[in-house]
Order: structure tokens, then sequence, then C-alpha cells
């Protein structure tokens, strides 16, 4: 016997995914799924298909805040990393120019 499928209307996905984006704060997809008591594979491809990022709670500022710690970090670091860069052209530049002149035929 053939297995009996659930149809769902689009009124109801959209609505779903609606609830979804407004509670995935607090509670994971599968969470999610579990209590709408529909299959997860069914809320990821609705959210996919309908998801709006207006609907979508503001990130909590706190974060906001790591996220813009993590990101000046970054940037510290990408800046070291371009010092380093800068001063092992110019040691190379200094190093090519001695063997270029201890390289050259003693007359």
């Amino acid at each position: 016997m053939g297995e009996h499928r659930q149809r769902y209307s689009e009124q109801f996905k959209q609505e779903t995914v609606k609830f979804a984006q407004e509670q995935q704060q607090k509670k994971t997809m599968t969470e999610i799924a579990e209590d709408l008591k529909i299959p997860l594979s069914c809320l990821h491809d609705w959210m996919s298909k309908y998801r709006e990022f207006e609907n979508e709670p503001v990130a909590a500022e706190e974060r906001n805040q790591k996220l813009e710690q993590q990101l000046r970090e970054k940037e510290q670091e990408l800046k070291a990393k371009d010092r380093k860069i800068k001063q092992t052209e110019e040691e190379l530049a200094i190093v090519k120019k001695a063997v270029h002149i201890f390289s050259r035929p003693k007359p």
C-alpha cells in the first residue's frame, strides 16, 4: 500500500516559514519541525522558497557586538599580516641587491 502524503496549502507554508523565522533565536530548525509535526526537509524546502528577511528578528545587540569585535580583530590581523608582507618584501629586495653585488665577477 502507498504511503499517505500530507498536503499543505501555500498559506500554511508561508505562515510556517514566518513562524520559524521568528523562533530561530530560541529554537533549532529540528525543534521547530518537531513542534509543528512536519518533516524537517519540508521546513528547509519551504524556508528556501518563502523566506523573507524582513520577518526575521533583529539580531540581539550582544550578537552584533560580538560580530563587530570579531571584525575588528580580523582587521587587526590583516593589517599585521600586511605589515609582515611589506617587511618581507623589503628584506627580499635587500637580499636580491646583495646577491647581485656579490655575484659580480671579480676583476
